[in-house]
């Protein structure tokens, strides 16, 4: 990898109260590569992810985005959706895409290139509240895209999705990834890991037990691999 890192952080620690969530935790992600961050419930993948957006402040270490460090200006670079889609039932589909582009300052043009990108232009003008709930995270991923940006954060994003839409989701991070953008994901979904990710972390107690290419990790058997690298973990 020639590309310098464009989201990670080194030597964080994070704790609430006397436990210890995340311990010395370095990782890197680069761009046009997709990182899946993979880890038991509990091993601190969401805390990691929180740090690095700055929802969340570190007791010690670095973040940094697009080779600097973190600042606030940076995160309009940065399309996420973290712990479920944080959406307005009552309103459309259009209109909850509305709320942010006029937030941001985005021409609502875009709106409509975001809608076909996830599949729901057909369904624009339905409430949010009507969806099920893998159009609810097509939804939540429209929104991340919104701002057409350069790094962009998934938490589970297969989630609810049926096959037809795990794969077109696939495809979409896929081609993402080729036009040059970084993308971390995390996933319980290890199958699907196998097709969509370059690259891996794997969380344990909160610490890194490995980091690179998934081919170098896996060797054709990622559930074998990651069972041995968590065995009694967290």
């Amino acid at each position: 990898m020639t590309d310098a890192p464009s989201l990670g952080c080194r030597n964080v620690y994070k704790s609430f109260r006397s436990q210890r969530v995340l311990d010395d935790l370095s990782l890197t992600v680069h761009p046009g590569r997709v990182y899946a961050l993979l880890g038991r419930n509990g091993a601190g993948k969401s805390t990691a992810i929180k740090i690095m957006l700055g929802l969340l402040t570190a007791d010690s270490g670095e973040t940094f985005l697009l080779g600097r460090p973190l600042q606030r200006s940076s995160l309009a670079e940065v399309g996420a959706s973290i712990e479920g889609p944080a959406l307005y039932g009552h309103l459309s589909a259009r209109d909850n895409l509305r709320v942010h582009a006029r937030l941001m300052g985005i021409d609502e043009t875009r709106m409509s290139e975001v809608l076909e990108l996830v599949g729901l232009r057909d369904v624009g003008s339905k409430r949010a509240r009507t969806f099920s709930t893998g159009m609810r995270a097509r939804l939540a991923l429209s929104i991340a895209l919104l701002s057409d940006p350069a790094v962009l954060v998934l938490d589970e994003p297969q989630n609810g999705l049926d096959p037809e839409g795990i794969i077109e989701l696939r495809h979409l991070i896929r081609a993402l990834a080729a036009a040059g953008r970084t993308i971390l994901i995390s996933s319980h979904q290890l199958g699907e890991v196998t097709q969509l990710a370059d690259d891996i972390g794997i969380l344990t107690s909160g610490r890194l037990v490995y980091e690179g290419p998934l081919a170098d990790f896996a060797q054709g058997d990622l559930e074998q691999a990651y069972l041995a690298a968590t065995q009694g973990a967290v």
